[in-house]
């Protein structure tokens, strides 16, 4: 019986079909959510969301080498874990590779074994780095009390909705650190199919209205254009 995991999406950049297959049913059968691109520049635009938990990364790839991509996803902050495929012969290409920012590699052809252990190795490692979602905030002139899900600002009870509460601690949570809208629609709405990114966009400008003292240029939730936001305490 195969251990489910549920909450982790993973993207593979691949250019060969039959890996693709092989690689898709394997994750599948294990319960990852699987999607793929194949070729560079695609798949670097997907990673690029933040919205998947580890990408699987070969090195050899059309319209845009593998290891650019991993240079390009570190240097615009996307942190997440990268595993790479690479063939017995790419030594050069494996030591480039982690030293731009891959995670781990793994050399054709593989043990679909051994492809899961790594796997979920790496996915055990980001899990144990995971912020511990905090239960009280302060910046500027708001205090956050989320277990009794009370905001205040200037000393004053601001009205929450429960939505823009979860968002709020997830900005929260994550601060200091760029995160797409697609990272918040899959963490905070969970892919609702009522939610797009422009409810996103909404919930924010709502809470910079209620939160910062100048919405239209706000100090704390910052927009990073082409990326996504950032909250700043």
């Amino acid at each position: 019986m195969p251990v489910l995991h549920m909450n982790s999406r993973i993207l593979l950049i691949e250019d060969e079909p039959g890996v693709v297959v092989t690689v898709t049913d394997l994750l599948s059968a294990e319960g990852y959510e699987v999607e793929s691109a194949t070729d560079g520049e695609s798949g670097l635009a997907r990673a690029a969301t933040g919205a998947f938990d580890l990408i699987i990364l070969d090195v050899m790839l059309p319209r845009k080498m593998g290891i650019d991509v991993c240079r390009e996803l570190r240097q615009d902050g996307v942190d997440t874990v990268i595993l790479m495929l690479t063939a017995k012969v790419q030594v050069i290409d494996r030591v480039i590779g982690l030293r731009l920012g891959g995670d781990d590699y793994l050399t054709k052809p593989f043990d679909p074994a051994e492809l899961l252990a790594r796997v979920e190795a790496l996915l055990r490692r980001v899990r144990r780095s995971e912020p511990i979602s905090v239960r009280r905030f302060h910046f500027g002139d708001v205090e956050a009390d989320f277990e009794r899900a009370e905001v205040r600002k200037c000393g004053r009870s601001v009205s929450m909705a429960a939505k823009e509460l979860q968002l709020l601690r997830y900005l929260v949570d994550h601060r200091e650190r760029v995160v797409s809208r697609a990272e918040i629609m899959h963490e905070v709405w969970e892919y609702s199919k009522e939610v797009s990114s422009r409810t996103v966009g909404v919930h924010v400008a709502w809470l910079r209205q209620k939160l910062e003292d100048r919405p239209q240029s706000p100090k704390h939730i910052q927009t990073i254009r082409g990326r996504g936001y950032r909250f700043t305490a």
